[in-house]
């Protein structure tokens, strides 16, 4: 079976076709995707813009990261559970579609931005507090991450905006 066979057979399930036609589910799902990408969104640019000591300088950094963290981790939750429902439901559209490809694109590099910081930054807050200035590479990592999440936020609208030509 070919990947646009897959796509295809995924949109063809009796999940993705009832939420496709449902009037009520698909804009629920879609509000829960949007409201969860708001609260993932906003804690990502608190931390990274923690990071870069551009906020909330009277705080510790780890206090920063660790406090929203269980945010994070809801609003990823959210985000993500209702995009694999939003992507299944229009599977196909989403297998043409450049920019949903971008944005996956996008998705691995944040995946590999999170193994290569993991344990040097976001688990490591501790050092960065005792550091005298925040470290570099605690600064290389917020920043790549802003650019990342804008990236996939950016190619996550235009796929909406994306028309297949007959």
């Amino acid at each position: 079976m070919t990947l646009l066979g897959i796509f295809q057979w995924l949109q063809s399930t009796e999940v993705a076709t009832a939420l496709r036609e449902s009037s009520w589910v698909y804009p629920i799902v879609m509000a829960t995707h949007l409201t969860g990408m708001a609260l993932f969104g906003g804690m990502i640019l608190i931390s990274d813009m923690r990071l870069l000591g551009l906020v909330m300088r009277g705080s510790s950094v780890s206090d920063v990261i660790n406090g929203l963290r269980p945010w994070k981790h809801f609003g990823l939750l959210l985000t993500a559970t209702c995009g694999i429902f939003l992507a299944l439901s229009k599977a196909e559209f989403y297998y043409h579609n450049p920019f949903f490809w971008a944005k996956m694109a996008f998705f691995l590099l944040v995946i590999i931005h999170a193994l290569v910081f993991r344990n040097s930054v976001y688990r490591n807050t501790a050092a960065i507090d005792r550091a005298a200035v925040i470290p570099m590479n605690a600064k290389v990592a917020a920043c790549l991450s802003l650019a990342l999440w804008l990236g996939i936020v950016s190619f996550g609208r235009l796929i909406g905006y994306y028309e297949i030509k007959p």
